[in-house]
């Protein structure tokens, strides 16, 4: 679904793109708990674009925006193709991603490899910012494998922002291509988040985004005392209604609405969603964490995750796993 774009972009709180996470019906979640933080696609590469089905990867609610497409790919002249598509269909940014370490990625030339070469880099980088007005953004990590030293680090981004890049989100991990896997490397590599903050000390006019084992909303206060924004990860999935709470404490703006208003909303879009033919169980997978560390999550969690897959076109299953979840002991929603 195009839409126009927002005027500006506040990446003080964003929500990072994640596989097989932060999908469409994610999104629009994500967005009830926050209107205010910048969103991001799950990655999708230049050739599914170009050779695929641009409108089904392409696709979101107008709900969402600001929203983000991030890019996997390594040809200039693709890139800039699949960031001119991205701007028709109304994102509001394009990221390039250089951080993400699976095999599979690793093969196709783009990810974190590419932190290798920088010039590549700023090629593709310059070759977008030709091709739209929309910003363009890098999403990186510390370093690769034996190469990830703080001048490594500063190396590539100055390259990187030499082509035009003026906005980074730094992971604060090192990537190992070799020997750890993809869900290893968001947890091994120890986190160095003085290295993100000296980044930016020491290139004021560079618009520094950290990420990376961040995981409440002081942690979040913190490191924005340090940089221009966080980017919240898994947290954000697991236990959403940290947007929420960041929502509250980071922007002005009315309260924060309730689970139950949560619940409410979510339980129209399930409606209108498997009226258009799309399983319940795709969306309700998502607010599996909705009533994280309170009374009554376990059994709200038990219920979605026994009763999805049994109806594809359960458009109530939303309000009959808060019904299930009151007898056990929920008090707050």
């Amino acid at each position: 679904m195009e839409s126009a774009k927002q005027p500006g972009l506040d990446r003080k709180l964003s929500v990072a793109p994640m596989m097989d996470w932060t999908d469409r019906h994610c999104r629009f979640f994500h967005r009830l708990l926050t209107p205010s933080a910048l969103l991001y696609t799950e990655m999708v590469t230049t050739g599914a674009i170009i050779h695929g089905d641009a409108d089904r990867f392409l696709a979101y609610n107008a709900e969402e925006h600001p929203l983000a497409l991030q890019l996997g790919g390594s040809e200039p002249d693709e890139l800039a193709q699949c960031a001119r598509i991205a701007e028709q269909k109304g994102y509001d940014e394009v990221n390039l991603n250089v951080g993400c370490p699976s095999d599979r990625v690793q093969k196709g030339r783009f990810g974190a490899c590419l932190m290798l070469e920088p010039e590549l880099v700023g090629q593709c980088v310059s070759a977008m910012r030709e091709a739209v007005d929309i910003p363009v953004t890098v999403k990186t990590r510390l370093g690769v494998d034996a190469f990830d030293s703080y001048d490594f680090m500063t190396d590539f981004v100055g390259q990187v922002a030499e082509a035009g890049c003026t906005t980074f989100i730094m992971h604060a991990r090192k990537a190992v291509l070799a020997g750890l896997s993809p869900k290893q490397n968001r947890a091994v590599p120890p986190l160095r988040y003085h290295r993100v903050y000296r980044l930016k000390q020491e290139a004021p006019g560079l618009e520094i985004v950290i990420n990376g084992g961040i995981d409440s909303i002081e942690a979040v206060k913190e490191h924005l005392q340090h940089v221009d924004g966080v980017m919240l990860g898994r947290a954000a999935y697991q236990n959403p209604w940290l947007l929420a709470e960041c929502q509250q404490q980071l922007f002005a703006g009315p309260d924060v609405i309730s689970r139950e208003d949560v619940i409410d909303s979510m339980q129209a879009y399930i409606r209108q969603q498997v009226g258009s033919g799309v399983a319940v169980k795709h969306i309700s997978r998502h607010l599996l964490g909705l009533f994280q560390g309170l009374p009554g999550a376990k059994a709200w969690r038990r219920y979605l995750s026994e009763n999805a897959f049994r109806d594809d076109n359960n458009a109530g299953l939303l309000t009959q796993a808060l019904a299930a979840m009151r007898p056990a002991g929920a008090v707050q929603v």
